[in-house]
C-alpha cells in the first residue's frame, strides 16, 4: 500500500492482521521485498508484519536534497507510520542500513520497542572500533561519498561494478534494474552521504549512545562488508539482555540467503522476551 506521510510517501507491505506487530526495516540497496520470507514465516506464526520501503528506495518517495536522507528523517517516517497504523509497540528488526535506522528509532522512542534485532550491522561504536580489517571492508563507504563519481563508477559498463559489489545477492538483477531508474542510484547513495560522512568515519570518537535490551545481533560468516567483531562488540553498548548468533553458510543478505534460519531466530527471540506493549 501507499502511505502518505508528512514529508514523503512510502511503499508499505502490511499484513494488517495478527498479534505482536513486527516492524521490518531493510537496508541498502533493497526494498521491503528483502523480508518476504520472514513475512511469510512471521505471519504463519500469528504475527502482524509491517515492512516499509524507506525513503529513497524502490517505489517510495525520493527527495532531492541529500540532507533529507539523514537517519533521523527515516526514524521520523517510521514513527509516523506506526502512529498512522495505530501501533504502539513493536518487535523491531533491521538489516544493513535498516539496522542503523532501527537503532535510531529504539533510542528516540524506547517505549515503543519490545525487542531490537540487528542483522549484519551492529552498533556504530562497535563498527568504528572494529579495527583495520573492518576499515578495509568499509572502503566503499568512502566511494559512496563522491557525488557523481560514485554513480558513474557503479553504473559504468552496464552496471558492471555494482553487479560485482552485489555478487551473492539473490535479487541482484532485479536490484540493478530498479537502480537504473532516473535518480534511483543517487537517492540510494544519499543515505551514506547524509548518515556516514567522512567526519563520522574518520573524525574523533564521539560519545556512543546505549541501546536498551533485549537486543539480538545476527552476523553471517560470508559477509564481505562487515566483520564479526563489528557485531560482537555491540554488547558493550547494550544495557540489558544481549544475544549474539552467528550464521554460517550465508553472505551479507542473510534474510534471503539464510531465510529459514533468520526467521527461526527471530521467532525464538520474540518468544523469549514476551509480547509488545500496546
Amino acid at each position: 500500500m501507499r502511505m502518505e506521510l508528512g514529508e514523503v510517501t512510502l511503499d508499505v507491505q502490511d499484513s494488517e492482521t495478527g498479534r505482536d506487530p513486527v516492524l521490518l526495516v531493510h537496508g541498502f540497496p533493497d526494498t521491503h521485498r528483502l523480508w518476504r520470507h520472514q513475512v511469510r514465516a512471521l505471519n504463519d506464526a500469528g504475527h502482524r508484519t509491517i515492512a516499509p520501503t524507506l525513503r529513497g528506495f524502490g517505489a517510495s518517495g525520493r527527495p532531492e536534497d541529500t540532507a533529507a536522507y539523514a537517519p533521523a528523517r527515516s526514524v521520523a517516517d517510521l514513527l509516523e507510520l506506526l502512529d498512522r497504523l495505530d501501533i504502539g509497540c513493536v518487535h523491531l528488526v533491521g538489516h544493513d542500513w535498516g539496522s542503523g535506522i532501527a537503532q535510531g528509532l529504539a533510542l528516540a522512542a524506547p517505549a515503543r520497542v519490545a525487542t531490537l534485532s540487528l542483522l549484519s550491522v551492529g552498533h556504530i561504536g562497535s563498527l568504528l572500533s572494529a579495527g583495520w580489517e573492518q576499515r578495509q571492508a568499509s572502503w566503499y563507504m568512502q566511494l559512496f561519498q563522491l557525488d557523481g563519481l560514485a554513480e558513474d563508477w557503479l553504473s559504468r559498463d552496464d552496471f558492471a561494478n555494482l553487479r560485482e559489489m552485489l555478487a551473492g545477492h539473490p535479487d541482484r538483477d532485479e536490484t540493478v534494474e530498479r537502480l537504473r531508474e532516473p535518480g534511483a542510484l543517487t537517492a540510494a547513495l544519499a543515505v551514506y552521504r547524509a548518515g556516514l560522512p567522512s567526519e563520522v568515519l574518520f573524525g574523533p570518537a564521539q560519545p556512543a549512545p546505549v541501546l536498551r535490551g533485549p537486543v539480538l545481533g545476527v552476523w553471517s560468516a560470508g559477509d564481505r562488508f562487515l566483520t564479526e567483531r563489528s557485531m560482537t562488540g555491540t554488547e558493550k553498548y547494550v544495557d540489558g539482555p544481549w544475544r549474539y548468533e552467528r550464521v554460517d553458510g550465508a553472505g551479507h543478505w542473510l534474510p534471503l540467503e539464510a531465510a529459514d534460519r533468520v526467521s527461526a531466530l527471530l521467532l525464538d527471540f520474540f518468544a523469549e522476551h514476551g509480547r509488545p506493549r500496546r
